[in-house]
């Protein structure tokens, strides 16, 4: 009972803390937020996961994510709650097959700690409070190694066969980013699976059809209906789901060549980019180096403690690392079919194979993206303390345990010093605590020292503030704190990386004019006012009141250049608005010639200028030629800040 009365505390407060105030961030990522409100009025847009319910061009993922909140604002209307909810039952969900998935091996306390860890990791308040594709990936990702364990206990293919489509669908939910727990997965079968090896290798080609058939019969769908009567595939440059999945969303994450990125590549122009009459400034450098590219930081096997990712998912990143090396030892003699041994073979691949990409990718990379790692670490640190109290009469085990303290003590420490001015306090709170936790379990080597009960309790108390005091708080304050914009991170603003989830001041200076040129209220802050940095505009009553004029007449009330600009008037105005260019502005759709056919079928009433693009697509291409013509053939008025181009009324 007491187990049953601790889990629902843990899952209960885990849904209070995820639903609290969600209403406040408003239509959080207004990109997919765009998506949401197309796919609810149309069926279509919904199965391509469309930026607008015409169907002009599709997000630049696959839509499964979409779905889930698609079949809630269907019922419940398109409104904040609608979507984040769902979002936030997402993380819930996490966290209670994490504590099943760990309970499984290693006993309750280690699976209710697990899903606390998980719970209070501050990326995951972030973006289980968010409508990115992260959360139902976390799910899908948690959801496989759940079913790989399971068929490690008992051999059966079924559960190969759940594995296999769980990672397809989350390959429908954000691509080849489920893929990096499958190495793990892999090597955990081979190595501990029952049956003989031939039967072994059979049961996992089966899993890599299942993970076919998962994602399969989407992109297939997708790449055999005419593209005459679909939507343009966001994010590629050809019009293919297979071009978008190898190039933007694959190889280009890892090497950087991203053509149709918010920056150019590395080794691109970056001056083609720029809206027009910008410059680059002289000698100006992307961080990371190089005339273009490098934007999104430098590449390194440290990056998981450089400061934009340190807050986000560094607090046990040591003890997660000890932890494996600790079962691995303690598990080395045992039997090959081993159930410890294999839960960390898991666990550790998937920390392992997906923090070593995400730090050494040198394309686009969001501190955001390490939601990924937080249920490996959380799962790998709750089962080192299991198996360490387990073996706590071996000494070295002990001195392993009073290691972990001190490297969670001194990360949190680091950590926590990059905001030095957010309650400073705290890191005096953990390293007090870590060094009480550390020097108790050395002392128990002493053979004077016969430790009392009391002062076990101690040391776990002790051992348990240190690890995750700073994440609770950084967690409290993500959940306390609105987050809004394409590029969000969890805490405190520590002065380094940009974007409206932490503050505009954290923009390079350089960004933060190029923003102030992309429209107006381009500054970075996360008020809903105006355009910002990578965050739809809001448009004002007379300019929504403007779009709606005889709106049924027309496929698109509006058209503009990048889908965060289109975002707002859509949400707005609940009518489509054509994303020129989709996310960034540089898909080369619709062409010129496309464009002024729909302008001469009657199809677009009203071109949005001023509001044109975010990231350095914003005139570029394709719709710097729109734009161009646009401004060339029609008069321009000017509604609350914004230049309109009315296209039914050409100049004279």
């Amino acid at each position: 009972m007491s187990e049953r009365c601790a889990l629902a505390v843990l899952l209960v407060g885990t849904a209070v803390a995820y639903v609290w105030g969600l209403g406040a961030a408003g239509w959080a990522n207004s990109f997919y937020s765009a998506a949401v409100q197309a796919g609810t009025e149309s069926w279509k847009a919904m199965f391509f996961g469309s930026s607008d319910a015409a169907n002009s061009i599709t997000v630049d993922k696959p839509p499964a994510s979409l779905w889930v909140m698609e079949v809630s604002t269907r019922i419940f209307g398109v409104n904040s709650w609608a979507m984040l909810v769902p979002q936030a039952l997402l993380g819930v969900a996490s966290v209670a097959l994490l504590y099943a998935t760990v309970r499984r091996g290693f006993g309750p306390g280690a699976g209710l700690l697990a899903g606390l860890l998980l719970a209070v990791t501050p990326v995951a308040a972030l973006m289980f409070r968010f409508n990115n594709p992260d959360a139902l990936l976390v799910l899908l990702m948690i959801a496989a190694t759940w079913a790989m364990l399971r068929a490690v206990e008992d051999g059966r293919w079924r559960w190969l066969i759940a594995c296999g489509v769980f990672v397809g669908f989350g390959f429908l939910t954000k691509q080849l980013a489920v893929m990096l727990i499958v190495p793990g997965l892999a090597l955990t079968y081979l190595v501990a699976g029952p049956p003989r090896i031939g039967k072994r290798i059979a049961q996992l080609c089966a899993a890599g059809i299942a993970l076919v058939a998962g994602a399969g019969w989407w992109l297939l769908t997708v790449e055999l209906w005419p593209a005459s009567s679909r939507p343009w595939i966001g994010g590629s440059q050809n019009n293919s789901i297979l071009e978008l999945t190898l190039g933007y969303n694959g190889l280009g994450r890892l090497n950087g060549n991203e053509k149709g990125s918010v920056v150019p590549g590395r080794g691109e122009d970056a001056s083609s980019y720029l809206p027009g009459g910008m410059e680059l400034p002289s000698g100006f450098e992307f961080p990371g180096g190089g005339k273009g590219g490098g934007m999104w930081g430098d590449p390194s096997i440290l990056r998981m403690f450089q400061p934009e990712q340190a807050g986000q998912i560094a607090w046990l990143i040591p003890a997660a690392l000890l932890a494996l090396v600790l079962v691995l030892v303690l598990r080395g003699r045992a039997p090959r079919i081993d159930g410890d041994r294999a839960a960390v073979i898991a666990w550790g691949g998937w920390l392992l194979v997906t923090g070593i990409t995400f730090s050494l990718m040198a394309g686009i990379f969001h501190a955001y993206y390490t939601v990924a790692l937080a249920p490996a670490i959380a799962a790998l640190v709750a089962i080192g303390v299991a198996v360490g109290w387990r073996e706590r009469a071996r000494p070295w085990v002990r001195v392993v345990g009073a290691l972990a303290v001190a490297a969670t003590g001194t990360t949190g420490w680091y950590v926590l010093v990059q905001t030095p001015s957010w309650n400073p306090w705290l890191r005096w709170v953990i390293a007090a605590a870590a060094a009480i936790g550390t020097v108790s379990l050395l002392a128990t080597l002493l053979p004077a020292v016969r430790p009392a009960r009391g002062l076990v309790g101690v040391i776990a108390l002790a051992a348990l503030v240190t690890g995750i005091a700073g994440q609770v708080a950084f967690a409290a304050e993500t959940i306390a704190t609105p987050r809004q914009g394409a590029i969000v991170s969890a805490g405190p603003s520590s002065g380094h990386g940009f974007g409206p989830g932490r503050g505009g001041n954290d923009m390079p200076e350089f960004l933060k004019r190029f923003a102030e040129r992309s429209g107006p209220g381009g500054d970075g802050e996360r008020g809903r006012g105006g355009p910002s940095f990578l965050m739809g505009s809001e448009p004002s009553a007379a300019l929504k009141a403007l779009l709606l004029q005889d709106a049924d007449r027309y496929t698109w009330i509006a058209a503009t250049v990048g889908a965060n600009s289109a975002a707002g008037p859509q949400l707005a105005t609940g009518r489509p608005v054509m994303p020129i260019g989709g996310f960034n502005g540089t898909d080369p759709s619709p062409t010129l010639a496309q464009f002024q056919k729909y302008v001469a079928d009657g199809r677009i009433h009203y071109f949005l200028a001023e509001s044109g693009g975010f990231g350095f697509g914003g005139g570029s291409g394709t719709a710097a030629e729109i734009r161009a013509w646009v401004e060339k053939t029609f008069t321009a008025r000017t509604v609350d800040g914004t230049t309109v181009y009315d296209l039914t009324a050409p100049k004279d």
